[in-house]
């Protein structure tokens, strides 16, 4: 089966625009991780735009709070934008809502 994600990174305004598309879950969160991977370290902003999110697993969610701890450990900017109704209630039921910067659709 074909992963269901295609992400993509752009820097503006000196930070990091991650925009996944598609299913963040037990088949795709690696991919995530990896992109952020490769680019945490030269930066101290990154923006995760779900605009093109579908779903988001517990593995999604590991790889999102994962980067929200090493940018607050390096002092950095991270913060979620464009979240759906659906994820932000996901976010809200895990009590994510509380510990990361989100700004809604």
């Amino acid at each position: 089966m074909a992963a269901l994600l295609k992400i993509k990174s752009k820097v503006e305004e000196g930070s990091v625009i991650v925009t996944p598309e598609g299913r963040i879950d037990a088949n795709t969160a690696s991919l995530l991780d990896k992109e952020i991977s490769s680019v945490i370290e030269n930066t101290d902003s990154i923006v995760i735009d779900f605009d093109s999110v579908e779903y988001i697993s517990s593995a999604g969610l590991r790889v999102i709070l994962g980067t929200s701890k090493v940018m607050l450990k390096k002092n950095g900017d991270f913060k979620l934008i464009n979240v759906s109704d659906n994820i932000m209630d996901v976010f809200a039921v895990t009590g994510f809502i509380n510990k990361l910067n989100i700004v809604k659709k």
